[in-house]
């Protein structure tokens, strides 16, 4: 070949790309456990919505870009009367779901947030089923709803199984973007090769930094980076289903593609193919809105708080053992500067519950930090250390724990006795325990929300699998309207 020219032979589609296409279009799911999680991770990321519509830093980023836009057939927002275009519809839903950070969680090499989709499934689903109804066609149903989040979840969570995007100093919602491109280009029919193109195009768009997830820059835009993503995602599918092509070297392209320009040079690694597996072994937040390497923390200070309550002052150092994991991204020492920068930080959530016997959305405010100075005085005597089987376990795919440890040492040479705890009330390994615990929180946030008929519509429904699934999408969303 000649020097000083490029060779422009356009390549066959990276197999990433047609791997996540091929399963999006043609893998039949066929695992109850899977769909019986889904309606959980439904339920619970619904409730986790309406809870965050109490918070004004949240609402005030939601609606129509113009005031007074009226969009035929638009796709609602659970627990408003907002009607938009899928767009903006699946910003605001992925926004108000992520708010408080307390939907579903997936920890591997990567960490994110599954249901994170649900922005960009539900705000198609709507739109398409208000779209079809008015043509005298079949609605989709709830099925399809729950079909599609397994899926989602499945390539977020095993494209996060051992790459880390967190450790080149990406976000993971690029995943958000990527799965849920794949997902929507889908429903909307886009073809197997439309697929590819419109996954592409999700590469090609390059990553957020994780800059405002960490110290010193923490702050509210990680609650909304997920509706972004899936706003994004919807964005392109629908770029894609009107013509537009696709890049098919877009992650392997020597120079120019997301591997050399963002990924050190490396390719992904997959240690198994696209199931159900990521949805059945998800992590529900279920005891406290809080980053979720710290939920085993902030239970074990829950189990310690009537020890040391009435000894605040008493105490001379309080000793967290964790996993690697959470030390590079929630440990954190110095002023806390908003809502989001504390609810990223593994001493606030520590001892909060110390201190308090609880850990709630409201205990990040300001007000409250101000209010009660003994929160700061006490991440000052916190020592943070590793234990290396708790990072080990951590990774194991037949545990994947997400451990801390605490124990309390007394001015006197006292101490309480070392509560460790290797796994969450969320995590499978605790499901019985945790979906009796996980409904009564839907149900406390639905109330937050609607009158009580209409919260023992809509718990009925979400509880009944089989009602459920052949609901159409539209009434289904007519229920969410206040």
């Amino acid at each position: 070949m000649p020097q000083n020219v490029d060779l422009n032979t356009r390549p066959h589609p990276d197999q990433v790309l047609i791997d996540i296409a091929e399963y999006v279009s043609d893998y039949e799911i066929d695992s109850t456990d899977a769909y019986d999680t889904a309606r959980n991770c439904l339920m619970d990321t619904l409730g986790c919505g309406f809870l965050a519509l109490r918070f004004p830093e949240c609402t005030k980023l939601l609606g129509p870009l113009v005031e007074g836009t009226v969009v035929p057939h638009g796709a609602r927002v659970p627990g408003t009367q907002y009607r938009l275009d899928p767009v903006k519809a699946a910003w605001d839903i992925g926004c108000i779901v992520r708010w408080l950070d307390y939907n579903d969680t997936w920890l591997a090499a990567e960490w994110g947030h599954p249901s994170d989709n649900l922005g960009s499934i539900l705000a198609v689903a709507d739109y398409l089923s208000q779209v079809r109804t008015s043509e005298g066609k079949n609605p989709l149903l709830m099925h399809d709803v729950l079909s599609a989040m397994i899926k989602a979840h499945e390539i977020q969570g095993v494209l996060a199984l051992e790459n880390s995007f967190n450790r080149v100093g990406l976000c993971h919602v690029l995943l958000v973007r990527v799965a849920s491109t794949a997902v929507a280009t889908h429903m909307l029919g886009g073809s197997k090769e439309q697929i590819v193109d419109a996954l592409s195009q999700a590469w090609l768009d390059g990553s957020s930094l994780r800059t405002y997830r960490h110290a010193p820059n923490a702050g509210p835009r990680k609650s909304w980076a997920a509706g972004d993503a899936t706003s994004r995602a919807v964005r392109l599918a629908d770029l894609t289903l009107r013509g537009e092509i696709g890049y098919p070297s877009a992650l392997t392209a020597p120079n120019w593609g997301f591997y050399d320009v963002s990924f050190n040079g490396n390719s992904f690694s997959f240690p198994m193919s696209y199931g159900s597996y990521v949805m059945e072994n998800i992590l529900f937040k279920i005891s406290f809105p809080a980053e979720f390497h710290s939920q085993t923390a902030a239970e074990a200070a829950v189990k310690l708080h009537p020890q040391v309550k009435d000894r605040l002052n008493d105490i001379e150092k309080i000793v967290i053992h964790t996993h690697e994991s959470a030390i590079r991204i929630i440990s954190k020492v110095g002023p806390l500067n908003n809502p989001a920068d504390r609810d990223h930080c593994l001493q606030y959530m520590t001892a909060v519950p110390l201190a308090f016997g609880n850990l709630i959305a409201e205990h990040y405010e300001n007000g409250f930090h101000q209010a009660h100075p003994i929160i700061d005085e006490l991440r000052e005597k916190m020592q943070v250390h590793e234990d290396p089987n708790y990072t080990k376990e951590y990774l194991e795919p037949e545990k994947r724990s997400i451990a801390n440890a605490l124990q309390v040492y007394f001015k006197d040479g006292n101490s309480t006795e070392k509560i460790e705890i290797n796994y969450p009330v969320g995590h499978r390994r605790r499901r019985e325990e945790g979906i009796p615990l996980l409904e009564a929180k839907f149900l406390a946030n639905l109330a937050t929300r609607f009158p009580a008929a209409r919260c023992d519509k809509i718990y009925g429904l979400l509880k009944d699998q089989k009602k459920l699934e052949t609901t159409p999408v539209n009434e289904f969303m007519d229920l969410m309207v206040i």
